[in-house]
Parts: C-alpha cells; sequence; structure tokens
C-alpha cells in the first residue's frame, strides 16, 4: 500500500473522509477485475414476478389504506443529476452546425439528426415555449428579422447558453416539465402532488430529496409552497467518490499531482437512504412523474405498499415466534415454505438435515433482512435494470434488478439469457428498512460489494477508468429480500430526452 499511495495521498484520502482500505480495495478491483453477475434465467410472471388480477388489485389498496397511519411512510427521490443528457442532441446540434454553409434540413438529412427535427416541430408544445422565446427576443433584439433557421439556431443556443436559460447545466428538479393552466409545473411539483397516495390526517406527508448543495436555494424556493409537507434534503457525500486511473492501472492524478476522485453513481445515495428513520420508504427517480394516469399512479403505489406491509407482516410474526424458540417441526416447514415461495429464498437441499435449533436460527438469518418491493413493467425496449434469477458465489439463487454491465455479454448464454428478460426495472419501489424489533437495520451490512464495475471516462482530455459503487438498486440492495410485482407501463414515464416532453404523459388534457 505505501508503494501505490505516497505520505500525501494517505494525508489526502483522510482529510476528504474517504477510506484506506475501500481506496485500496477499489485499486484492487481495477488490477484484477470484477466479477460478472452470474445470470440463471429471467425473472418472469410466475417465476419470480407477481401479477395481480382486478379482483386482487382492491384489496390490496384497502389493506394499505387501512394499515398505513401504523407507520411512518417517506418518499426518498434521488435528484442531484444535471440534466446534460436531455439535451445532448441540442449540444451537439449547436457544436456541429455550420451557420454559413448549413440549412437545419441539411444538417438534419447529413447527420440523420431525428432528435433535432422532433424538437423544432413540437417547440410550441413544451412547457418553457414561452419563457424560452422571450429570453431569446432580449438576447437577441433582431429576433423577427432572422429567417426561420437562424431563428430557430438562436432559440436553442438560449436554451442551452450560459447568458441564457442554461438548462443543460440545471437539475432536472427545477426545469419546467408541465404546464397545468397558466401555471408551469417542475418535477419536484409533481413528485409531491403524487406524495398525496400516503398522505395522513394532522400529519405532514415526508420527502426527501438527495441533490447538489449549490441548487439547494432552488430546490427550496419551489418546496417552500409546501406547508403540508416535511421536505428534507441531503447531498452525496464526498466520502463514497471512487478513485480514478489510468489505462495501466495506476492512480490517475490532476496538475497538482492529487489523486482524482469522482462521484461512486448512485450507489452513494444508499449511505443517504440509511440516514433516514421512517418504517416505510418509496423510491422514485426525480424524471418519472406524469401529467396523466394520476389514478393509477397512485392505485399501484398503494398495491406496492400493500404488498409490502402484508408481506412485513408475516414474516415480522414468524421472526417473533422464531426467536422464542417455541416452534414445531410443522411450524418450521411453513416457515421454510413461506420463505422460499414468497420471499423468493431456495433453501439448501441439506436443510431438512440441520438440527431444530440450527434450522431456527438459519431462518431467522433468512428472514431477518431488508424488504424491498420493487415494480416491474413490461420490457418495451427502455433501458433499464432487468429482473433475474442470479446465482451467488455460494450456489444459492436470489432475485436481483441486474444492470447491462454486469453482465458478460461475450459470453453466449448470458446474453441470450439478458435479451429474453420479459420486464425491466422502472424505480418504482418501496422498502421496508427496521426489523421486527422495530429498529432500523443498517443498510451497509446488505451491500454485495462485487457487484461494483468499471466504466472509461475521460478527465483532461485523457481516458480514465472510473469505479462505480453497486447500484442503489442493483448491488447495494442485492442481500435484501425481494419481491418483484407488474404494475403497468402508464406508471412509467421517464424525461430521459426533452423530447419525452412531447409524450402524451407529459402534455395537458390527455385523460
Amino acid at each position: 500500500m505505501e508503494k501505490t499511495f505516497t505520505e500525501a495521498d494517505i494525508k489526502y484520502i483522510n482529510e476528504r473522509g474517504n477510506s484506506l482500505e475501500k481506496v485500496q480495495q477499489q485499486l484492487d478491483f481495477f488490477i484484477k477485475g470484477i466479477p460478472k453477475i452470474n445470470l440463471v434465467k429471467s425473472a418472469t410472471i410466475g417465476d419470480g414476478i407477481w401479477r395481480f388480477s382486478e379482483e386482487e388489485i382492491l384489496p390490496l389498496v384497502s389493506y394499505f389504506d387501512k394499515h398505513k397511519n401504523q407507520y411512518t411512510i417517506e418518499k426518498f427521490v434521488p435528484a442531484s443529476g444535471a440534466a446534460t443528457r436531455m439535451f445532448k442532441f441540442l449540444n451537439e446540434f449547436l457544436n456541429e452546425f455550420d451557420e454559413k454553409n448549413d440549412t437545419i434540413n441539411s444538417y438534419i438529412n447529413k447527420k440523420n439528426a431525428k432528435d433535432v427535427s422532433i424538437f423544432i416541430f413540437g417547440l410550441k408544445n413544451f412547457p418553457f415555449y414561452r419563457e424560452l422565446k422571450q429570453k431569446t427576443i432580449d438576447l437577441f433584439p433582431n429576433y423577427y428579422s432572422l429567417s426561420n433557421d437562424k431563428r430557430y439556431y438562436v432559440l436553442i443556443k438560449t436554451l442551452l447558453s450560459n447568458e441564457g436559460l442554461h438548462f443543460s447545466h440545471k437539475p432536472k428538479g427545477i426545469l419546467p416539465f408541465h404546464v397545468k393552466g397558466n401555471k408551469i409545473v417542475t418535477p419536484i411539483e409533481e413528485n409531491i402532488f403524487e406524495a398525496d397516495f400516503f398522505k395522513k390526517e394532522n400529519d405532514k406527508t415526508k420527502i426527501h430529496f438527495t441533490i447538489t448543495k449549490e441548487f439547494q436555494a432552488d430546490f427550496e424556493k419551489i418546496t417552500n409552497q409546501f406547508s403540508d409537507c416535511e421536505i428534507s434534503f441531503s447531498y452525496q457525500d464526498q466520502s463514497s467518490d471512487t478513485l480514478a486511473v489510468n489505462e495501466d492501472n495506476t492512480p490517475f492524478r490532476v496538475e497538482d499531482d492529487k489523486l482524482f476522485f469522482r462521484p461512486g453513481g448512485h450507489g452513494a445515495l444508499i449511505e443517504n437512504l440509511n440516514a433516514l428513520q421512517s418504517d416505510v420508504i418509496y423510491i422514485k427517480n426525480i424524471d418519472n412523474v406524469s401529467q396523466n394516469h394520476k389514478s393509477v399512479i397512485a392505485t399501484y403505489k398503494k398495491v406496492l405498499g400493500g404488498v409490502l406491509i402484508r408481506i412485513q407482516y408475516q414474516i415480522f410474526n414468524y421472526l417473533k415466534k422464531l426467536s422464542e424458540g417455541n416452534v414445531t417441526e410443522a411450524e418450521i416447514a411453513e416457515i421454510r415454505d413461506f420463505a422460499e415461495n414468497k420471499t423468493a429464498f431456495p433453501l439448501p437441499e441439506e436443510f431438512n438435515f440441520f438440527q431444530t435449533a440450527y434450522k431456527i436460527e438459519y431462518l431467522i438469518k433468512v428472514l431477518n433482512r431488508p424488504i424491498r418491493v420493487c415494480g416491474m413493467v413490461k420490457n418495451e425496449g427502455e433501458p433499464g435494470g432487468g429482473p433475474f434469477w442470479v446465482q451467488d458465489d455460494k450456489g444459492r439463487l436470489t432475485l436481483q434488478i441486474v444492470e447491462s454491465s454486469q453482465i458478460d455479454l461475450n459470453n453466449k448464454i448470458q446474453k441470450r439469457i439478458a435479451k429474453e428478460a420479459t420486464h425491466f426495472n422502472p424505480v418504482d419501489i418501496v422498502c421496508g428498512v427496521k426489523n421486527f424489533k422495530g429498529e432500523k437495520f443498517d443498510l451497509n451490512q446488505f451491500i454485495d460489494q462485487n457487484a461494483a464495475f468499471i466504466t472509461e471516462k475521460t478527465k483532461n482530455g485523457k481516458p480514465i477508468k472510473a469505479f462505480e459503487l453497486p447500484g442503489l438498486w442493483n448491488g447495494a440492495m442485492a442481500k435484501w429480500t425481494t419481491i418483484f410485482v407488474e404494475v403497468p407501463l402508464e406508471t412509467f414515464n421517464p424525461v430521459k430526452t426533452v423530447n419525452d416532453l412531447l409524450k402524451s404523459s407529459h402534455q395537458p388534457d390527455n385523460g
């Protein structure tokens, strides 16, 4: 370790709040590689994914409504990401468009830039159009004397430039997403409106946003309008940043010879989630909001919550029995059946030959874990983690949400299994994070550290390798009790590019 890191390095690591042990572990992963996940089969309806009929939905909704007052419930919204990717194709347009020799049509044809064509065609339907046009006229007083092509060019320039709206630099949460009457609505507001489904009388609705510190004032300007909500914020701690290396796996250094650390991906947010004290926590991405489908979204939020509360109630009852030790062999068989069929944790064949005391100890270990119930939508070709049965290093099958970066796509069998996925995870998750005694789990104890991954980036024009922590709903929750439930496509309305705002779920008066 001394050879790799100088005394100055070690001092810097400690000053940043990083763990020297974890930094060394990251370096080892770069050198030795990270083992890929071992897919056994995709989770499907009836084999890892639950599907409820219309007749079964109503009792689950009623169950949630009846019992929600017994729990503190909170919504957790990762919202720190900048909207850079939303406007990527427009940034490319500004960089590549030759004002003197190109027309917009020739650019679109030459580059096959369909996104630019869609953006221009739908321009007046974007929620920010009025603000954009006014700002453009302020910056370009000769706007009305410009040709059509030049007008579109300066509008796009105003949307993204520092002196304009600078949208690609801002977090998605504060951008205009919807128009309701004459009011512009942001994703922050939509996430707050959506939390109404767990609202209790005489109680403030709890919502937590993870943000970047520089934009806290912008968030608060919006959230301060909601006096009936208890809204809190946290930042991704720099102590969770990860080491970057050169192509030869030696630490990458910046100009002053300092080690270079970069944010470790959304897996770092397990620390933020771990700090919350509520009994039940819903997780949803900031951009997955809708102008419409409100009742369907609320219904399925309650379905997921109803499943969690009901399963957790059964688990707690079993754990109380097991911890008291007064269980018969018949009860042990019943609990084993529950663990295998309801919590998707197949027990080893030799379990039957264990002594009773060890059976009890084993079942307590299996059941006494945080619980997550994850919505799964039918795979329509959208990017996102898929639900799979995975074999762990002890040979056990578990249900996992797996990202493509965790899969060895050079292995034909693994690639075939990955392609067979019928569903994917839209990050619509509800978590039970306390044990049967009402104590908070330490979520750091349930991370699969081997589920990290390495990505290729650039820094100062040089290629580097970056270390991504196990994803928040991937490796960071790998050792949780996991239940997958099919939810309808109407509950999934992400805004990955600005053009997604033209879809019916983000436009007014569509149901």
